[in-house]
């Protein structure tokens, strides 16, 4: 017979609750201090810091969108992260299925160097990058230092290896019957791809999309030297909000707040499939 379950003791009760209060209190007081401090006046966020505001205004959040091209950095942002996650989440899974599926010379050595890649820092890719990016330009005329092109491609360099290390996890824990019933019925290597694999693979996937995503939409160094007033991202652009004479700390933060919905939100549509993905790949 089973015994049943034991009561935990008081003092781990108190401690976990003290533990978890605690936590919770880490978490939400600064995004307490974010929300309160964006709809403050200028005036009451530039001196000593108050918990509770003299008075609430919207102002800052109708103001970012004049004191710098926020829409124009919000949209080179989405396009520059987008393009990023597309052509990362495509490349993946062209190449962890040809290796979780196939046998070629080189195959060890491919995968040892793709997990490689992740050991080193990016700041060692910085200088390296941008002179190849300006002999490039000089010699054909085409623009990658200073264009979105540039920073995709760039962005690309640091969620790919990532992205085909974890797919190929994904893609070997679908069963290789799957691929033979597939094969009996008539279907090739592409169309049992596209309509066995990737459909039994869509949490990891999602979670290589998010990874993706996340890389490009947040990275500041790269974003910094790679771009122009043109092309700058958001991550580069909020510091527009900061002048030679005063920092507009309120519209700092209604900024942050206001460009992390979209992505706290797609976060949170797609958090079961990226645990999903995340598991599988790293037990893979």
């Amino acid at each position: 017979m089973s015994s049943a379950p034991t009561t935990p003791p008081r003092s781990f009760l108190w401690a976990r609750a003290v533990f978890l209060t605690l936590l919770s209190g880490f978490v939400l007081v600064p995004v307490f201090v974010m929300v309160s401090s964006s709809l403050k006046p200028l005036q009451d966020v530039s001196g000593r810091f108050r918990w509770l505001p003299s008075g609430l205004t919207i102002r800052p959040y109708l103001d970012i969108w004049d004191t710098v091209p926020l829409a124009r950095y919000f949209a080179n942002s989405v396009v520059v992260a987008g393009a990023a996650t597309v052509f990362s989440v495509i490349i993946a899974i062209f190449a962890a299925y040809a290796v979780s599926r196939y046998e070629f010379p080189g195959k060890r050595v491919f995968t040892v160097t793709v997990l490689s890649t992740q050991m080193f820092p990016g700041i060692l890719f910085l200088l390296p990058l941008f002179l190849i990016y300006v002999n490039i330009g000089n010699a054909t005329g085409i623009a990658l230092y200073g264009s979105r092109g540039g920073l995709i491609l760039t962005y690309l360099t640091f969620s790919l290896p990532f992205s085909i290390w974890m797919l190929i996890g994904y893609f070997a824990s679908i069963p290789r019957a799957l691929d033979e019933a597939a094969a009996v019925d008539g279907c090739g290597p592409v169309a049992t791809l596209f309509r066995i694999v990737i459909p039994a693979a869509i949490p990891g996937i999602v979670a290589v999309a998010v990874y993706a995503f996340m890389t490009a939409w947040g990275e500041v160094l790269f974003a910094s030297i790679m771009t122009d007033d043109t092309t700058r991202t958001l991550s580069v652009g909020l510091q527009g909000y900061a002048t030679q004479n005063d920092v507009y700390w309120n519209q700092v933060m209604a900024a942050s707040l206001t460009v992390s919905v979209p992505v706290v939100a797609g976060f949170l549509l797609l958090q079961r499939y990226l645990v999903a993905g995340l598991t599988a790949g790293a037990v893979k």
